[in-house]
């Protein structure tokens, strides 16, 4: 009895040694990229001189729930969404952009 049940855990032992690895490699990364986005999207504020992910550089004027209102020449204002945002002018992208291929 006893040698069938520690066979039968030496069994699945890889498994969630497989599992386990891919959590630490592949999951964990992500999950903390994706926290550094929200941060820097919830930490936006009026007069930030911005970069969306489409390449459009302009300056915040209004905040909203969902988008964000962009200054971009004289008198020229967008509303974009929030997740449009990649980063403040300047610094690296925080939101990593995929080039069209």
């Amino acid at each position: 009895m006893l040698d069938g049940a520690s066979s039968s855990l030496l069994q699945i032992v890889p498994f969630v040694l497989i599992l386990g690895i891919f959590y630490f490699i592949i999951l964990l990364p992500t999950k903390r990229k994706q926290q550094k986005v929200d941060d820097f999207l919830k930490g936006l504020k009026v007069n930030d001189r911005i970069i969306t992910t489409s390449g459009i550089y302009g300056q915040i004027t209004r905040l909203g729930e969902q988008s964000v209102q962009v200054q971009i020449a004289d008198k020229i204002r967008i509303e974009v969404a929030r997740a449009a945002i990649g980063g403040y002018q300047g610094q690296p992208p925080v939101v990593e952009t995929t080039p069209p291929q």
